[in-house]
């Protein structure tokens, strides 16, 4: 058991808090991507509505979800110098 320590350097955490800030950073993005892809629809069934093809639903809230996505994976992969 000692030997396993000594790999991953004795009883360091693998995240720091640096990197959970990056984590919650990732997370706001991707929340805010879904409340920017949310409504457009109608209130009436029967009547059809262009609000759901406007740029920011179909292009703006994905490029912000991916972002968001792109930034947790950044906070699990970067590797601290404590």
């Amino acid at each position: 058991m000692a030997a396993k320590n000594e790999v991953n350097g004795g009883d360091q955490m693998p995240f720091t808090k640096t990197n959970y800030m990056y984590l919650l950073a990732g997370f706001v993005l991707i929340i805010i991507g879904f409340f920017l892809m949310a409504g457009g629809g109608s209130d009436d069934p029967t009547v059809y509505s262009d609000a759901i093809f406007s740029a920011r639903r179909l292009t703006v809230a994905p490029i912000v979800i991916l972002g968001g996505y792109g930034v947790i994976l950044y906070a699990i992969m970067k590797k601290t110098q404590e």
